[in-house]
């Protein structure tokens, strides 16, 4: 499970950000540290999701996938984009940190420096949590991987900034909770998430349970329910695309682990599918 300060997603699409939503700061005793395996802290920025959000040199996600995660094989786009000290900057930075924490291990990290505009030199470790792609530390990210970061990184917003605890699986040994307390403690399948934010046309997925749709609300987690608007019209979380129903979009759940071992894209044309999919259950 993960324990998530949600910053809301909304707001977000591909060409340009509709709204503003201040940065919220994470606190800065629980960064890097998982309170068990299950558990972390997020505020994941909505405008830090979007591809341009590394962009400020003509960087996207795309080129981060074609190095190493690691400050000396970065090229010097992506350096410049996450020293940067501006509001893009911010961005850039918050973004890595969560791509950081999903892709490493809690023993690995992230380390780098830079200076803010008053002059004062600000020394960055960004922590590992969940481990999903460990090895990209060394090596380039492949198709594969791209996928389960991008499906990571959606799973961990919402259209709020309250924190709300989440138990996210899927195939991964670190999202594989079958055997574990917390399939009978977390019951209430909110839906799933997948994509791929690294691609040249990037695209992220949701789909939601028909039956905890209003629960899910009530706790204040939206992206794969939808926002209702105060005139009743459904909202999706910026380029986080609703397409409907799990039960239309995705394999059966697998009963072991509780998550759904694909989804598709799209039920009209190619239906192109996915087996990189997390799947969140609330309390």
């Amino acid at each position: 499970m993960y324990r998530i300060g949600i910053a809301a997603f909304a707001a977000l699409s591909l060409a340009s950000l509709v709204g503003c939503i201040a940065v919220q700061e994470e606190d800065e005793s629980v960064v890097g540290v998982a309170p068990s395996a299950l558990e972390f802290v997020n505020a994941l920025n909505p405008n830090a999701l979007n591809p341009n959000a590394l962009n400020p040199n003509a960087l996207n996600p795309s080129a981060l996938s074609a190095n190493a995660l690691n400050p000396n094989a970065l090229s010097s786009a992506a350096l410049s984009a996450i020293r940067d000290p501006g509001a893009a900057g911010d961005l850039s930075r918050q973004l890595l940190n969560y791509v950081v924490g999903c892709a490493f291990l809690p023993s690995q990290s992230f380390s780098f420096s830079w200076i803010d505009g008053s002059g004062k030199v600000h020394n960055e470790v960004y922590w590992g949590i969940i481990g999903l792609v460990p090895d990209w530390s060394t090596k380039a990210l492949d198709l594969y991987n791209q996928q389960w970061i991008s499906a990571c990184l959606a799973s961990r917003t919402n259209w709020y900034g309250v924190s709300v605890t989440i138990s996210s699986r899927g195939t991964p040994s670190a999202l594989n909770k079958a055997g574990t307390p917390e399939l009978t403690a977390y019951t209430r399948l909110e839906g799933a998430f997948w994509g791929n934010l690294f691609v040249p046309s990037p695209y992220l997925n949701a789909c939601y349970d028909e039956a905890n749709r209003s629960y899910v609300r009530s706790l204040m987690r939206e992206c794969a329910a939808g926002h209702l608007t105060s005139g009743g019209a459904v909202q999706q979380c910026g380029m986080i695309s609703i397409r409907g129903s799990c039960a239309s979009y995705c394999e059966a759940l697998n009963t072991n682990g509780m998550y759904y071992p694909s989804c598709v894209n799209n039920l009209t044309g190619s239906q192109e599918s996915t087996s990189r999919v997390i799947t969140v259950f609330l309390r």
